[in-house]
């Protein structure tokens, strides 16, 4: 470890994260707060991609079905702690002008850099799987298409992020946020017609003993919290706060950081309310009928219309997850930039980069489809959250120590009690993905 950052020479003005779409997007000096928040709105909604992704679906549809309104409170739980680990991305990338990636290079040896870009390249390819073959199955249930074409088609979205990407970071940002309402309108038509009864729900965010007592509801709530926070998350929300074209002083950067974590506040609230909205409907229509056991996306998809009586229910769950799986793409693309250009100064093209982490993933999801057919696949959503439990300790621990460090910070070093409740989120989400990585691997 170096003495504090050890910034090498030049390094800050020549290699500002992301490149020209650093300071791209202009902020208001003046005026009134909700103006002036307006156009720092953006990154939050892309950093909220991450906890409302396909890899997070089959965790509340079987949570939901099994225990009914019970493990609302883990959601609750969780959200909570996404909400101050991106607060502490956002102060990291706002106060110091690098990303975690970026931070991360400078801060330790050469061959803990490459470990830990390793590292987060497999979660970032791990990520990107549970997006392909979410979008497969989207694809299958809206239009019937096989999930082996499904999820070869999937490649073909590399052209709509070039298209983005050239007309600028706020067109990338209308994009996410255009199909953040689609997700959010698809679900709460849904749970208007599933009607569920506002005291039952209200109970759930009320912690049970039942989550400590009931080894299977342990276990699903150790799932919901192990997905909570995605690794590349951390590292994305770093970068794009820089985006604003605030100005780089103290005062500048202390503005800059309350809109950046309302912004974030606002848009994991609306995350919330997504993954909620699931384990809600599946509570209501699977649990309160008997349909205890349900527990894949695509089982859902097909019990949903039945059960409530209303065609248009299933329909709307398939469109929110395709947009939920392409929405994911356009995160996790530009995650990978980050973290390559950040841990190795290796720029490649934008098409390039893509095509590469868009490639490996599809490569395992074609052959286990080929061998064992839908079921492998569902499988294999599983696996790939298991990888990205195995890498999030290595982007939390380096994030929560550096925005611990006055030496790095200056004035925006995180008070003592923030200290401490960073410190105890960590210890508690790096806890729990480690026993469901250990449970999953034993089948414990």
């Amino acid at each position: 470890m170096r003495d504090g950052w050890a910034w090498r020479a030049g390094d800050g003005a020549a290699e500002p994260s992301l490149g020209a779409m650093n300071a791209s997007v202009p902020v208001r000096a003046t005026g009134s707060w909700p103006r002036r928040l307006l156009a720092f709105l953006g990154p939050g909604y892309m950093v909220s991609v991450g906890y409302m992704d396909p890899g997070n679906w089959a965790t509340d549809i079987a949570g939901g079905a099994q225990f009914g309104y019970t493990l609302l409170a883990v959601i609750l739980l969780s959200n909570l702690m996404a909400v101050v680990l991106q607060a502490l991305a956002a102060r990291l990338g706002i106060a110091t002008g690098r990303d975690l990636a970026q931070a991360c290079r400078d801060a330790y040896s050469r061959p803990v850099g490459i470990a830990l870009w390793l590292a987060c390249e497999a979660a970032i390819i791990a990520c990107d799987l549970a997006e392909v073959i979410g979008t497969a199955i989207a694809l299958k249930l809206l239009f019937g298409l096989p999930l082996l074409a499904g999820a070869v088609l999937t490649g073909l979205d590399v052209l709509l992020i070039l298209l983005l990407m050239r007309r600028g970071f706020r067109a990338l940002e209308a994009f996410v946020i255009a199909l953040l309402t689609i997700i959010f309108a698809c679900f709460a038509i849904q749970i208007a017609m599933a009607a569920p009864p506002v005291r039952d729900v209200l109970g759930g965010f009320v912690p049970s003993t039942t989550i400590v007592t009931d080894p299977a509801a342990l276990y699903l709530a150790i799932g919901i919290l192990g997905a909570t926070v995605m690794p590349h998350n951390l590292y994305l929300h770093s970068s794009i706060v820089q985006t604003r074209a605030y100005p780089r002083d103290e005062a500048g950067k202390a503005s800059a950081l309350r809109f950046a974590i309302a912004d974030s506040t606002i848009a994991l609230t609306l995350a919330l309310f997504v993954n909620a909205a699931i384990l809600i409907m599946a509570a209501k229509v699977f649990h309160g009928s008997g349909h205890t056991g349900v527990q894949e996306i695509e089982e859902a998809h097909a019990l949903l219309s039945p059960l409530l009586g209303v065609g248009l229910a299933s329909t709307l769950f398939a469109l929110a997850l395709l947009a939920s799986g392409l929405n994911s793409t356009v995160t996790a693309t530009l995650a990978g930039q980050i973290v390559m250009e950040g841990f190795l100064r290796l720029r490649l093209p934008d098409w390039a980069r893509r095509l590469v982490t868009r490639g490996i993933a599809i490569v395992p999801v074609v052959i286990v489809t080929g061998l064992y057919g839908d079921e492998g696949t569902a499988r294999l959503l599983v696996l790939s959250q298991v990888v990205l439990s195995m890498q999030l300790p290595f982007a939390v621990i380096p994030l929560v120590r550096f925005v611990s460090d006055k030496g790095k910070m200056g004035v925006f070093v995180i008070p003592a009690w923030l200290k401490i409740l960073s410190w105890a989120i960590a210890a508690v989400i790096v806890a729990l993905n480690l026993k469901l990585l250990v449970d999953t691997l034993t089948g414990g």
